[in-house]
């Protein structure tokens, strides 16, 4: 005998879940409400649309699970801690508690490094990323540039779990994973590598994170870089000249509004060639100078 299940529609379901995200403030809730069913689900977001528009039906044991989910999500919890993961470039990364979560912004960032490991005529490159965080960056550069070298340091214990997990799953063979304070790491490298790369922790200690995803769920770590903003953007600074070759690249992410403090950081120091790099929304939001 078939015992009748019940059912919601997938149409009502996703139109809840719209709902109770954007009285939460939520900024993109039509893509975090796909993305939440699509998780309970096993469906892609394209998966997903085609089945909401051939109005299928999903067991009401699952949508009280994406319910449930989206109570989390409403709550401000970043998307990627609820579904485990996080989208970066070609890589789908594993994060949660600990670990910042990579932004789609880095995602510019990390390419100017690319494009200078790329051009090198070093028949392998070598590329560092220092404070790696879910090991984003790192691991980009060594999929995208796979001729080259890449080594990632990390000097979070919490954060480092979660890098070392993304390090066996994304198993590129040339990304070297390192736990060490900045400031000490791969000294056997000095001299000897064409780019370094760092999303440093760049906001003032006084200063409070506008989205709450930030503010309440990222690790403190992560985000507060002293007084000014800039303890770990010097620490990154004299690193790198230590570890960069002439003519080497460095790259450093931070705040719209300290491209000026931080070139003139870097000029104090000796880098030249100073360049400032915009995101898709015309801020500056990352610095590149030549050792």
């Amino acid at each position: 005998m078939t015992q009748n299940v019940e059912v919601v529609p997938m149409r009502v379901l996703r139109q809840r879940a719209v709902d109770a995200l954007t009285r939460a403030g939520v900024v993109d809730p039509e893509v975090d409400a796909e993305l939440l069913i699509g998780h309970v689900a096993g469906l892609r977001r394209g998966e997903l649309q085609a089945r909401i528009v051939m109005e299928a039906t999903i067991p009401s044991a699952d949508a009280a699970a994406v319910d449930a989910l989206v109570r989390r999500r409403a709550s401000r919890e970043p998307l990627q801690h609820i579904t485990g993961r996080a989208p970066f470039r070609s890589l789908e990364l594993a994060v949660g508690p600990g670990v910042f979560v990579p932004r789609p912004e880095t995602e510019q960032v990390a390419q100017i490094a690319i494009d200078a490991l790329r051009a090198m005529a070093d028949p392998a490159p070598i590329g560092v990323d220092l404070g790696t965080g879910s090991g984003a960056i790192a691991l980009a550069l060594a999929s995208e540039v796979p001729h080259a070298r890449v080594f990632a340091v990390e000097n979070s214990p919490e954060a480092f779990v979660w890098t070392t997990r993304n390090f066996r799953k994304v198993g590129t063979g040339n990304a070297t994973l390192v736990f060490a304070d900045l400031a000490d790491a791969l000294h056997e490298l000095d001299g000897s590598v064409s780019v370094v790369i760092s999303n440093p922790p760049y906001i003032p200690l006084g200063a409070t994170p506008r989205d709450p995803e930030v503010r309440l769920f990222d690790p403190e770590h992560a985000l507060y870089g002293g007084e000014d903003g800039l303890d770990v953007v010097r620490l990154v600074s004299r690193t790198a000249l230590r570890l960069l070759r002439a003519g080497g690249t460095l790259v450093i992410e931070h705040g719209e509004l300290q491209a000026a403090k931080i070139a003139a950081l870097l000029t104090a120091d000796g880098w030249r060639a100073l360049s400032g790099h915009r995101d898709l929304t015309s801020r500056d939001r990352a610095t590149s100078a030549l050792r």
